[in-house]
């Protein structure tokens, strides 16, 4: 009997470090209305990295002029980026002017726009093995 409880909390011990999840209190600076909402997008391997079909999780708060917060839940140990951009109008989707170049606010966990393009996944992405906060600016 002792024996079994050894080995089940020998199991459960062992399944909580191998499962954690983990939570990104991420703040975002410089939004500059409170229209709309502040859409993010997860991603977890550079070949998803900016691609809407392959977001690993995405969500959006209320914008909130100034700082707007939100925490990402549930995410395992691994390494992530995050693009964000402020869906000012409603429409649910990055407007964009017929370069391809943003009309909205955009920002990224870590790496910043280029003059030609986006930062790549490894300039943006960050571990998580445990629960962080991140701030964030909006260009």
């Amino acid at each position: 009997m002792k024996k079994d409880l050894l080995v089940l909390f020998f199991l459960s011990f062992i399944a909580t470090g191998v499962f954690a999840q983990h939570n990104v209190r991420v703040s975002i600076d410089g939004v500059t209305s409170e229209k709309g909402n502040i859409c993010f997008a997860v991603y977890n391997n550079e070949d998803s990295f900016l691609k809407f079909d392959k977001v690993y999780k995405s969500g959006s708060e209320k914008a909130v002029k100034g700082k707007t917060a939100f925490n990402i839940s549930d995410l395992p140990d691994g390494d992530y980026a995050i693009a964000i951009f402020h869906d000012a109008n409603g429409n649910e989707n990055l407007d964009t002017n017929m370069l391809g170049i943003p009309k909205e606010q955009i920002a990224f966990s870590k790496g910043k726009m280029k003059m030609f393009g986006p930062p790549k996944y490894k300039e943006c992405v960050f571990t998580v093995n445990s629960n962080i906060e991140m701030n964030i600016s909006l260009n």
